[in-house]
């Protein structure tokens, strides 16, 4: 009867480790999901912001002359930005973070000196497409500091659930790799 409970011991701890393993392998997915679902809000508020720069181009142009230099800016700006490939956050070094971090940092510049060359037109300031186009804008704005935020706050997490021990093991098993932040 000895070697029955020591089989049976052995079979439940085999059970309890197995389980224990489901269970981490399956947080290590749901938590590389949500990081996932991150990067697309990062994406999305870009995108956003991305599709406010031609309502402030023909807000501008259609009311004053304009400096066409700072106007070609901002397009080739946008042009540039839409031209980068979207990132995988999956493999996504962190070079290419932040060649996609420094393309929109352009973009925003670009945009950002529009909007200090509009003092100049104080008619233009008053204008009510153009207050809209700033409430939109400054949005945009706090939208992506946000997302960005609780990007790097689930690259965090992940990236802490995957080198912790014993779940290390599994995320090593099942190759599970550390991800890069954004903005660093």
């Amino acid at each position: 009867m000895g070697k029955h409970r020591l089989l049976w011991i052995i079979l439940i701890i085999l059970a309890i480790l197995l389980l224990w393993g489901v269970r981490t392998y399956n947080n290590f997915v749901k938590t590389e999901e949500k990081m996932t679902q991150a990067w697309s809000q990062v994406e999305n508020v870009y995108q956003r912001r991305m599709d406010l720069i031609p309502n402030l181009i023909a807000v501008v142009k259609s009311y004053s002359e304009y400096e066409s230099g700072t106007l070609v800016a901002i397009v080739e700006a946008r042009a540039k930005q839409a031209a980068t490939d979207k990132l995988d956050p999956k493999t996504a070094t962190q070079e290419q973070l932040s060649g996609f971090e420094n393309t929109q940092q352009l973009l925003g510049d670009a945009v950002n000196d529009v909007i200090l060359s509009i003092e100049n037109y104080p008619d233009l300031k008053a204008e009510e497409a153009y207050q809209t186009f700033m409430a939109q804008y400054e949005g945009s704005e706090n939208r992506i500091l946000v997302e960005r935020k609780r990007y790097n706050e689930m690259v965090q997490d992940y990236n802490k659930s995957i080198r912790r021990f014993p779940g290390n093991l599994i995320a090593q098993w099942f190759g599970f790799e550390q991800r890069n932040y954004f903005g660093n």
